[in-house]
Order: structure tokens, then C-alpha cells, then sequence
């Protein structure tokens, strides 16, 4: 399975782990001048933008650890052209979710976990 194919799962798995949570997603791959961030999403009280780390592992790296300086200011500029184009009173967030499969998309029960106010 491409690397593509993969990305978006990872993010399908997020959004739903994000769902039961009470969130409601609002945009997946919204892509700007600056980068992409892989979900937006709200509640009652925030407006998440998401960065989505999928990895066999962690025995290399934490996936939150390749979410670096330069990626998080790519995300920011981003996010700042998304709220200039909607309208929202809401407090930006700014997450990692880690998610660990293993076997990759035959990954029964993936690790996932979310860090909130990661950066």
C-alpha cells in the first residue's frame, strides 16, 4: 500500500477517534500556500487544527517528534489562512494524534493517541 493510501486512513482513524470524543470535523487535507493540516475540526469550546502521525512503531521515534519547528509553523501559517477565510469565534488548538499500526491497515486495534495543545 502506497504511502498516500495509508496517510489517508490514518487520518479516517483519527477523525473518528475525534468523532467519539464529541468532535465535528470540518475539513480533511485543507491545503494552503504554506503546507496542509490533515483535519480541522471543533467543539463546543475549540476549533483543533490536527496534525496526523501514523507509524509501525515508535522504536524509532515518537510520532509527534517529526512534528518539528518548521512543520508546526507550516501548519500555523496555514491555519491562520483558514480562520481569515471562515468565520469562527472559537479558540484555535493545535494537536498531534500518534496513531501505531503495526501491520499497517490489517492493524486490528491501532494505538492512538492524542496530544492536545501539542504546540
Amino acid at each position: 500500500m502506497n504511502s498516500t493510501l495509508l496517510g489517508a486512513w490514518g487520518e479516517k482513524l483519527a477523525a473518528k477517534y475525534y468523532r467519539r470524543k464529541g468532535y465535528k470535523c470540518i475539513a480533511v487535507g485543507y491545503c494552503s500556500r504554506f503546507g496542509e493540516i490533515d483535519i480541522i475540526l471543533e467543539n463546543r469550546d475549540y476549533v483543533v487544527f490536527s496534525e496526523v502521525k501514523l507509524r509501525k512503531n515508535d522504536s524509532f521515534a515518537l510520532g509527534r517528534e517529526f512534528v518539528d519547528c518548521k512543520k508546526q509553523d507550516k501548519i500555523k501559517k496555514t491555519a491562520m489562512i483558514w480562520l481569515s477565510e471562515n468565520e469562527c469565534e472559537k479558540q484555535p488548538r493545535f494537536d498531534v494524534v500518534e496513531i501505531y499500526a503495526p501491520e499497517g491497515i490489517k492493524t486490528k486495534k491501532p494505538e492512538i493517541n492524542l496530544i492536545e495543545n501539542a504546540f
